[in-house]
């Protein structure tokens, strides 16, 4: 493994590329299964009637994918401390069985918040193709170099 990327090579105004997921109708169902059970999450048929005219995913499954798109793409390159927070979920189109989704960060500002860290604040989405299907704003604490 090369070595970490620390607060100070996180430069305001880069965009992440996190890479890509696709979501299958199993998973959708499975997920929502456990977690979030609405009809239109887990029966075709319930799903079909409702405004959204078939099965999608939850929103928490979304933001449980692009998470996982986040660590593998940036977060274990990063020496990271832990998440701080998570604002302003905007979820703008439905997550559909066999989309594929590709999630992105960009770093909007690092700040030293004492001795060994700083708060790095960032804009996240989820899209597919040209539509953004999560869209937030998020902060962890990141090491700074020793």
């Amino acid at each position: 493994m090369s070595e970490p990327l620390y607060a100070e090579d996180l430069v305001p105004g880069t965009t992440i590329e996190l890479g890509t997921y696709r979501v299958s109708r199993e998973e959708i169902i499975a997920f929502a299964t456990q977690w979030d059970p609405q009809g239109f999450h887990v029966d075709e048929d319930v799903a079909a009637a409702s405004p959204f005219g078939g099965l999608i995913a939850s929103g928490l499954h979304s933001m449980a994918i692009f998470q996982r798109l986040a660590v593998d793409g940036a977060f274990s390159h990063w020496s990271m401390i832990a998440g701080r927070s998570i604002a302003d979920v905007q979820m703008t189109a439905p997550v559909r069985p066999d989309m594929e989704l590709t999630g992105r960060i960009t770093i909007d500002a690092v700040e030293p918040r004492g001795p060994g860290r700083a708060l790095v604040s960032k804009s996240c989405e989820l899209v597919c193709g040209d539509t953004r299907v999560i869209t937030f704003r998020g902060s962890a604490y990141v090491r700074t170099r020793p």
